[in-house]
């Protein structure tokens, strides 16, 4: 029986750390037996090692999925039923990486690295060990994950290229035409998913082509509206191979960022297709999938391949736009945020935005810095988090500047489990709250209805649950506060009249221009417009936490062989689109085992 879910705590434990502890002598002590046992298939050995509530998370390297297994009565089924599988062995410690970490006065633990080989491949992994009542250390978390496939590594380092510098344009021009070979992997997507995978990709070996929309990479940022720009910190958003330059600014400005996406293609020499469209994707005759592009000149080129990955964001390209009766008499302008450009569009004119999460605040506030009366209509409650001051708590040590490597802190970060992390995170989401004591305080008086999240859990449990419900402030919170940003959130919508908008407590709001920043639909809904109903219809959920607190769908196939699903912030992409490289290299190589359902 699993003990109720809780933070290994000094007091839970009954433990304590005493001075002058010798930590690399008790994780060698520790990790020596962990792996000898583990090779041996001493699996009650293995758990004697392990608190009662252990969780242990595997990305590819033992299930050749994303699983979280939590008790040591559900990490035994997990290693009686794939430790013959795997054929563990070479374990080796990092002993550079050994840590004693006190994250709060009430929380200590070892953090340690170390490295093993499985039948196939070259893994990682990391654990945390508490310590126990009788002065005994054992683990409360294990983090293994697949890095690489034996005989396959990734090709980085020098290319040898011919200096005649018109040979290599001729050889560029015909590998991006495809005048010689059809590209193993299709990506519908250039953003950064679709960028980085391919990328991925091709350090592996794989021809990939990159299909995207837009008349130029990066116009996914360049195209929305003017005062975009991201609201987690440079260190977060670091792209494989080419990290941002250290001179960056912290919050990357949206047309910045749509300009190095341009570069990242380029220099990293990825094959994509701009002004192009995949029309439809269908069980192909001679690979698993046929896909139709449509050019910008109106030709159509056809490929088949076994594999079709979709990084179309978390929303896709279908936005959400509720309906309300009046909306056809409505004789302003009606548009959702993904359509607005600039707030200088709509000068002197009376705007409503409908919504209050990060785009909602950001058209806001670009509408009150150009002059523009704007109300802000509320639905429901929202998580508010200032980057000044909940930021660094929440990104510190890893993703901060003067923080570990990035992949150093991709696997720390990784190693939480998302049911454990939500327990740091209420921590972490009141400690944020009391610094952001006076804006939170001066939204309420404004009638701000505000929210901690999920079982008051913050950011992060909001982002990987839905999406939104959420907005990291940088400024917009004053403009409410002062009145700059006008607020309307004590009554539903009801309906549009000719002149503005009429709610169901009788009150009206005049308006010229009413932007819906309602977010976008479910992801698969942009999947479904390219296959066929049957196949559509049946399209696995692809967002949201599942009960192991592992998220539905992304960096897997998605129901069926050879259907791909990439997608996430800038964090996930950078981490993740290494798994989805390794499961389709892994399939290209008939290495590929069985995903542990």
């Amino acid at each position: 029986m699993v003990s109720p879910l809780s933070l290994p705590t000094l007091d839970r434990l009954k433990a304590t750390v005493s001075e002058g502890l010798d930590v690399y002598a008790i994780t060698e002590q520790w990790f020596a037996t962990f792996g000898k046992e583990l090779q041996s298939h001493n699996i009650d050995n293995v758990l004697s090692l392990c608190t009662d509530d252990v969780f242990w998370r595997d990305t590819l390297a033992l299930t050749w999925d994303f699983r979280t297994f939590q008790g040591t009565t559900a990490v035994k089924q997990f290693l009686s039923d794939r430790l013959a599988l795997s054929t563990l062995s070479s374990f080796k410690l990092k002993k550079n990486l050994i840590e004693l970490e006190k994250p709060y006065a009430d929380l200590v633990w070892i953090q340690a690295f170390f490295d093993f080989e499985t039948t196939v491949g070259v893994a990682s992994g990391v654990f945390r060990l508490v310590p126990m009542a009788d002065g005994s250390w054992k683990a409360h978390a294990i983090y293994t994950n697949l890095e690489d496939l034996k005989g396959h590594p990734e090709q980085v380092g020098a290319r040898d290229y011919n200096p005649n510098h018109g040979k290599w344009t001729a050889k560029r021009e015909r590998e991006i035409a495809y005048v010689d070979e059809d590209p193993k992997v299709i990506i519908v997507g250039a953003g950064q998913s679709g960028l980085e995978i391919s990328a991925r990709l091709k350090m592996m070996g794989l021809n990939a082509l990159v299909v995207e929309k837009n008349q130029r990479v990066g116009d996914n940022w360049r195209k929305r509206y003017a005062a975009l720009c991201l609201h987690d910190p440079v260190w977060f958003q670091h792209m494989p191979y080419i990290p941002f330059p250290a001179t960056w600014p912290v919050y990357i400005p949206a047309v910045k960022l749509g300009d190095w996406f341009e570069s990242y293609a380029h220099s990293l020499e990825l094959n994509v297709w701009t002004s192009a469209t995949v029309t439809s994707v269908v069980p192909g005759s001679t690979k698993r999938w046929r896909a139709v592009i449509k050019r910008y000149d109106g030709s159509e080129r056809v490929f088949e391949a076994d594999h079709v990955i979709f990084a179309l964001g978390l929303g896709g390209s279908v936005p959400n736009m509720p309906k309300f009766p009046g909306m056809d008499e409505f004789r302003g302008e009606i548009l959702h945020s993904s359509r607005h450009k600039r707030a200088t569009d709509h000068t002197g004119k009376k705007v409503v935005v409908i919504g209050s999460c990060t785009s909602a605040h950001d058209i806001c506030a670009d509408y009150v810095d150009n002059g523009v009366d704007v109300t802000m209509y509320q639905r429901s409650a929202t998580y508010i988090m200032s980057v000044k001051e909940g930021m660094p708590r929440l990104m510190k040590p890893l993703y901060w500047e003067g923080g570990p490597p990035t992949d150093i802190a991709d696997r720390v970060n990784a190693s939480f489990p998302n049911h454990l992390m939500k327990l740091m995170h209420q921590r972490i989401t009141k400690s944020t709250a009391e610094a952001d004591k006076d804006l939170l305080n001066g939204l309420r008086a404004r009638g701000f209805k505000l929210t901690l999240g999920d079982d008051d859990s913050g950011f992060l449990q909001l982002a990987w649950q839905k999406s939104g419900g959420y907005y990291l402030d940088v400024g917009a919170s004053q403009m409410i506060i002062d009145g700059k940003i006008k607020l309307k959130n004590d009554s539903l919508l009801s309906h549009f009249t000719q002149s503005g908008l009429c709610f169901e407590d009788g009150s009206n709001i005049d308006a010229e221009v009413v932007v819906f920043a309602t977010g976008f639909g479910d992801p698969r809904d942009a999947y479904r417009e390219l296959l066929p109903e049957a196949i559509g219809s049946n399209l696995p959920k692809i967002w949201g936490l599942d009960k192991e607190g592992e998220l539905y769908g992304a960096w897997r196939e998605v129901g069926f062989a050879g259907l791909w699903c990439m997608m996430g912030p800038f964090v996930s992409a950078r981490f993740h689109s290494k798994h989805v490289a390794l499961q389709i290299k892994a399939q290209e190589e008939k290495l590929f085992g069985t995903r542990y359902r």
